[in-house]
């Protein structure tokens, strides 16, 4: 591929905030451009997205239950804490880094809101502040010994993660459980949105992406970029319609088992949009964005062309720190309670999520939006043996499979890339 069909992953002074839309041209050339990416190696999600299709074929022919409203919305509701998860790690992955702290930095931040809250009285809004306030404060000190001491970020995450679970059970208290008392919080994972609110989510998810497809034009017009053909905005918004629409109508039937009706778009659906909106603006539409994928791409290259590598990586921190809090947030809403095991066992799931999607572990290439297809991915694994009563050893095999194999393909596609593949 020519460096004119294609979006350079350093950054470019003059350009530097546009997004980076890669092959531009009609439907066929986009075509083209991507054929020709996945014969080189970058098949981004496309392994997950087969993968994620072939589990719900299979796992809705083994059991009556997985295609019902009811699993759906349930599905949903299980993946949101991982999805959050992984968003979170794909900030540092690609920058080749990786942070094994991040399920327990979450774990602590709501320990300690809900000993605020519960034991000392503290309004809620403020004890979830200071449990946010952790993880910016976690996200720091992992980017000052990783950007500025120069220690590796597997070292210092390990660390961590060690010790925040000491300090789990400090402020919990060896075997003791606060219950979620805030109803706003316990909405988050067991609300759902009225019907009429879901059609409206869906008009502001079409709204939005006309709105900034619209703009990235103008903005690639005015700095004399070329631009993709017109007619593929339109029909992004014909795909975003039409499959939200499904989406929507299927969580508005009644799910309900007794007289009461249970129906509506679970409200995690538009938080989890939202964020997944926003971290993609900032990382497709921003200078920081790109800078992290040169960084990811290479650092040194990154740092000679003036990129502050440093500032880069301790800011990335700070956000997947962030976002962890997020999702322990959402994992204790879920269940409706907080002990000192919260965020243990599911860093390792949101690497494997991140990772599936397409995400590297070498840095440089991947998405938000993998990570969290990834995400359903192992969601719709987990469901869909818990429905068929299969032992839960089975679900960790089958996902360290599913990981072991998605790695593989990364460092395959990555040494076809560099030209490096022995072809037969």
């Amino acid at each position: 591929m020519t460096d004119a069909a294609r979006t350079s992953a350093s950054p470019d002074p003059m350009s530097g905030d546009l997004i980076g839309s890669g092959v531009e041209g009609g439907l066929r050339d986009q075509v083209a451009g991507w054929w020709q990416r996945v014969r080189g190696g970058d098949m981004g999600a496309l392994p997950a997205i087969g993968g994620l299709v072939v589990l719900v074929v299979l796992f809705s022919a083994l059991s009556p239950f997985f295609l019902t409203e009811r699993n759906f919305a349930n599905l949903l509701n299980q993946a949101a804490t991982l999805v959050m998860l992984a968003m979170a790690l794909v900030f540092v992955l690609l920058l080749g880094e990786i942070d094994l702290s991040a399920g327990v930095t979450g774990g602590v931040a709501m320990a300690l809101f809900v000993v605020l809250n519960a034991q000392f009285q503290v309004n809620w809004i403020l004890a979830l502040l200071v449990g946010f306030g952790v993880g910016l404060a976690t996200g720091a000190l992992i980017g000052f010994f990783v950007a500025r001491v120069g220690i590796p970020s597997f070292v210092v995450t390990l660390g961590l993660f060690l010790g925040y679970q000491g300090l789990a059970l400090l402020i919990i208290g060896d075997g003791g459980l606060y219950r979620l008392q805030v109803p706003e919080l316990l909405a988050l994972q067991n609300g759902n949105l009225p019907v009429w609110a879901g059609w409206a989510m869906l008009a502001v998810m079409l709204a939005i992406s006309a709105g900034s497809s619209f703009w990235d034009r103008a903005r690639r017009r005015r700095a004399g970029v070329p631009n993709r053909a017109l007619s593929l905005v339109w029909i992004k918004l014909a795909v975003i319609g039409v499959i939200g629409g499904v989406f929507v109508y299927i969580l508005n039937l009644d799910r309900g088992q007794s007289v009461i009706a249970v129906q509506g778009v679970p409200i995690i659906v538009p938080v989890t949009l939202a964020i997944l909106w926003i971290g993609t603006f900032v990382l497709d539409r921003t200078k920081f964005g790109r800078y992290v994928y040169a960084i990811g791409g290479n650092a040194e290259a990154a740092r000679r062309s003036g990129v502050k590598v440093r500032w880069v990586k301790w800011s990335a921190f700070v956000i997947c720190s962030t976002l962890a809090v997020v999702s322990g947030l959402l994992s204790v809403s879920r269940v409706g309670s907080v002990d000192a095991t919260v965020g243990r066992d599911i860093v390792l799931s949101g690497v494997a999520a991140a990772v599936v999607g397409g995400v590297s572990l070498f840095g440089g290439r991947g998405r938000l939006l993998h990570a969290a297809i990834g995400a359903l991915v192992i969601a719709t694994i987990t469901n869909g043996l818990a429905l068929l009563n299969l032992p839960a050893g089975i679900n960790l095999l089958v996902t360290g499979g599913v990981l072991i194999l998605a790695a593989t393909v990364d460092a395959l596609s990555r040494l076809r890339a560099g030209g490096s593949f022995l072809r037969s």
